[in-house]
């Protein structure tokens, strides 16, 4: 068990100032047996809190608005979380959306001929669908080095495959187009964890399957494992759009620029 302390600043920064915003957040902590919060607040600069519900996958959506003008909008995260090692099993975690939902495609995860030989290359020879899992993930990372700059926020599982690089989102993305080929639904998940050794940041993103007899199961080809005690989940999607946890939109203005600073830590028991 650890108790982990989260700090996210998100600063967005207008070439003019805009007539105001409306965002919607996904940054509430997911209610399942292996993470608690502890304490947790979100404050938006000049910001007014809107309407508040939990969605289908069991996610808290939260909206908010902020009326110009203003030349930036800061959106700060704070808060502390204990967690706990379940092996990636999601258990306790509420939602009713059915499953098969998650097999839908999007532009991010649409396979391509590469995806599909991977795909069946990988899962041949699986004694169930757990092994299936376990052996998508680690072609996945296999054949996508973690390279930070190789790829961007608009990148395909397909692009990242035939660069042979990229970034957790990237190998979300490619696990969780090799496992819808394989019937297996899966989600996009967006989070933060505890950085050590390997590639990770603070802000991280990993895929879930759902596994015959288990549910939901966590899978994290960027580091080799599945979500442990150093992970916080925050939301699901189809796809990296979908889960962001920050969306929204401008009236007015021009340019925009963004900076994200996100420090995750553990605090002594």
């Amino acid at each position: 068990m650890m108790i982990l302390t989260v700090s996210h600043r998100t600063v967005y920064r207008y070439a003019a100032p805009v007539r105001g915003a409306v965002q919607s957040h996904r940054l509430t902590p997911s209610a399942f047996d292996g993470q608690r919060v502890l304490d947790w607040a979100v404050t938006v600069s000049g910001g007014i809190p809107g309407g508040s519900f939990r969605d289908g996958a069991g996610d808290v959506v939260q909206g908010w608005s902020v009326r110009g003008p203003v030349d930036q909008i800061v959106v700060a995260v704070a808060g502390r979380v204990e967690t706990q090692d379940l092996a990636g099993v999601l258990r306790g975690h509420r939602e009713v959306t059915p499953r098969e939902a998650w097999l839908r495609e999007t532009a991010a995860t649409r396979p391509d001929r590469a995806l599909a030989e991977l795909a069946e290359a990988a899962a041949a020879g699986a004694g169930d669908a757990l092994a299936a899992a376990h052996r998508l993930s680690g072609a996945v990372a296999d054949a996508i080095a973690y390279r930070p700059g190789t790829t961007h926020p608009h990148t395909s599982a397909a692009e990242a495959l035939a660069l042979g690089e990229g970034v957790c989102q990237d190998h979300a993305h490619a696990l969780i187009a090799v496992a819808r080929l394989r019937g297996i639904p899966a989600r996009y998940v967006a989070g933060y964890m505890l950085a050590g050794e390997g590639p990770a940041e603070a802000a991280h993103a990993w895929a879930e399957l759902h596994v015959q007899g288990l549910g939901w199961v966590g899978f994290d080809p960027a580091n080799r494992c599945c979500p442990d005690a150093r992970y916080i989940r925050l939301g699901s999607g189809l796809d990296a759009r979908a889960a962001a946890p920050i969306r929204g939109i401008a009236r007015g203005g021009g340019g925009e620029s963004l900076d994200v600073a996100v420090a995750v830590a553990a605090a002594q028991q």
